[in-house]
């Protein structure tokens, strides 16, 4: 009977001790597995925001145990939350409770129209989609910045990453990146490309934008650019597909027709010379770069090469162009791309 018992005590120590050690472990261990960053926004229900901040973690019992302990639910202050490799459900939840780090890294790059930025934007900041967008489409401002239209202001903004407060109001935020942008004009360095090229900064968006949809090579870019500046000194249409396609508003056409060629609008560079009102994109720095370096060359003509390899065939003569154009649409038509 005494065997019996101190079996059992020992079997009770044991789970006792593996207990202690599993609960230790839920609320003491390590329960981050990799560095993470989450922003929580003030729109969002408690549920909402440790939805986003489990879903980091790897007990998600002990943090609800824990988070209720710390009376938590009674409110997180938004902002930016990164919790390092290793922190325990503790640590975390303790750092929810101690309130964020404000600032943020916030990253723009290109995007075709406000509200593709604005959304963009709204996943770094705690403003929503909808304030970015309006403040991006806020006629008030964009007079005030010196533009006619949103897009005609959205698209000039420099892609970069930038350290902004969290809470920054989506006014003051357009207004820093235009700020940003005429600090990037300004350069010397700028200076002397914009005089080499005979466009102003607005106008070298215009055509970076133009080049970033033409092509994704980014060693072709300077290339393509030097293609549109030929044509632009000789008065020649730019005749860009793309502008076709932003006319249409459509970015999804796989093959320019010729009933695309007779769109009436501004944006038709088959129809008009010179270059659109306004950038049919906000552009990547690859492109910026490209038109900014553009190349030194003879050639009029460009053509996606049959190979369907994201590259192009240059030519300097109509008749070498349609030969390329020719070899083009043939193997469009093998793939049935109508």
């Amino acid at each position: 009977m005494k065997k019996k018992i101190s079996v059992i005590f020992l079997v009770v120590i044991v789970i006792v001790a593996v207990t202690g050690v599993w609960v230790y472990q839920m609320f003491y261990g390590p329960a981050v597995e990799n560095r993470v960053t989450v922003i929580l926004r003030a729109d969002e229900s408690y549920d909402e925001m440790t939805k986003k901040v489990k879903s980091a973690l790897l007990y998600h019992w002990s943090f609800d145990i824990y988070a209720k302990r710390i009376n938590l639910d009674r409110g997180i202050e938004p902002g930016k939350y990164t919790f390092d490799e290793g922190m325990s459900v503790i640590n975390v939840a303790r750092t929810l409770k101690f309130g964020a780090d404000n600032a943020v890294r916030l990253t723009i790059n290109n995007a075709r129209t406000p509200e593709i930025l604005a959304g963009k934007i709204s996943r770094q900041i705690y403003a929503d989609s909808l304030s970015v967008a309006m403040a991006l489409r806020n006629e008030t401002l964009i007079e005030e910045l010196g533009f006619e239209s949103a897009e005609a202001m959205f698209s000039i903004f420099i892609p970069n990453t930038y350290e902004v407060y969290a809470d920054i109001a989506p006014e003051a935020l357009v207004r820093r990146l235009k700020r940003e942008s005429d600090i990037f004009w300004s350069q010397a360095e700028r200076q002397k490309q914009l005089e080499r090229l005979g466009l102003s900064p607005y106008e070298v968006m215009v055509l970076a934008s133009i080049v970033h949809e033409e092509t994704n090579a980014a060693e072709e870019m300077a290339r393509v650019a030097g293609v549109y500046v030929n044509r632009l000194k000789r008065g020649m249409p730019l005749q860009a597909d793309p502008t076709l396609k932003y006319a249409a508003g459509d970015f999804t056409i796989k093959r320019v027709l010729n009933k695309h060629k007779e769109i009436e609008s501004p944006y038709n560079t088959y129809k008009y010379c010179g270059l659109p009102p306004t950038p049919i994109a906000m552009p990547d720095m690859a492109a910026i770069y490209g038109v900014l370096n553009y190349e030194e060359h003879n050639y009029l003509y460009f053509c996606a090469r049959p190979e369907m390899d994201g590259r192009h065939n240059f030519a300097t003569t109509l008749a070498e162009h349609n030969r390329n154009a020719q070899a083009y649409h043939s193997a469009l038509d093998r793939m049935k791309i109508r």
